[in-house]
């Protein structure tokens, strides 16, 4: 409760003293209860949320969300993933199983079969956005298992990229390059582009626009990057994936299509389905795919 109560006072205080007339309360969580809560007070004042997932005729009209299909650039990631390992064994080291997270991991673990169908996927949830210690412990555990290529999201990738290139395994970076940390190890990474994303919504609020409820975008729309490819990584995983990087920027790749099962036997897209990224069902996506080993815990 007084989380709660400090949230919104915040963002109160921010109308009410500052004169903000756009807030981004960005952080995990905040979308529901804290902007569903404010926003009502403030009709003049637009809330924007990264990741929240806004409902027409349900949730307030000056409320917005905004994010992009890093899953994307996780899916490339995957395909180098699964070009350069030795052992067919990825691991990913991951805070927690919501439904952007899991799309991510499925995402990179469909890429790396896309090269070799037989590769699986070590999953390790270790509760929380930024826990080095966790995380450290996880990255050991998954090098120990025989794994030897590891990613993630997280809030804190420098323990786990540092690790694994210490242990002489490759990594796969998240949220930014973090190809400095492991110059022999790095193969490449899902980075976000959090500049266009602000920098387009400045431009619509100084023109006087209005504020799109759903923002998203990947690849083709510069919201997401992939990571320069690493020195580790072959001249056919680079043709590989740079061919499913062209087909995204074209807006032709279909990650999710049947028959599509997940890894308990269930099919989750029937055959002869497909789901676009801009499919909202992707956005409450509830399962891990077949050769993630691990779970959600539902």
């Amino acid at each position: 409760m007084p989380e709660t109560i400090a949230v919104q006072n915040t963002m109160e205080s921010m109308v009410n003293l500052d004169g903000a007339k756009a807030i981004f309360p960005t952080s995990f969580g905040y979308f529901d209860p804290h902007i569903l809560a404010v926003a009502p007070k403030y009709p003049d004042v637009k809330f924007l949320h990264a990741g929240g997932l806004y409902q027409e005729g349900k949730h307030p009209s000056n409320v917005g969300s905004y994010f992009g299909y890093i899953d994307e650039a996780q899916y490339i990631a995957g395909i180098v993933a699964g070009g350069t390992s030795k052992t067919g064994k990825l691991g990913f080291i991951a805070a927690k199983p919501i439904p952007q997270v899991l799309r991510n991991i499925n995402s990179f673990t469909l890429g790396a079969q896309s090269v070799n169908p037989n590769i699986t996927t070590q999953v390790i949830f270790t509760g929380d956005w930024s826990m080095p210690v966790k995380e450290a412990e996880a990255t050991n555990s998954l090098i120990d298992q025989g794994i030897d290529v590891i990613t993630m999201h997280v809030d804190s990738p420098k323990v786990i990229i540092e690790i694994c290139e210490r242990r002489g395994i490759f990594s796969s970076g998240y949220h930014a390059n973090q190809a400095e940390l492991a110059p022999k190890g790095y193969l490449t990474g899902a980075e976000w582009n959090w500049a266009k994303v602000y920098t387009d919504y400045v431009n619509l609020i100084k023109a006087g626009a209005p504020l799109p409820h759903l923002l998203r975008g990947g690849i083709k729309e510069g919201l997401v990057k992939v990571s320069n490819y690493g020195p580790a990584v072959s001249a056919k995983t680079i043709e590989l994936a740079d061919a499913a990087k062209a087909k995204f920027m074209a807006g032709t790749m279909v990650i999710y299509k049947g028959e599509l099962k997940d890894n308990k036997g269930k099919v989750v897209i029937p055959a002869g389905t497909q789901l676009l990224q801009t499919d909202i069902k992707l956005e409450a996506m509830d399962y891990l795919v077949a050769g993630v080993i691990g779970s959600t815990g539902s």
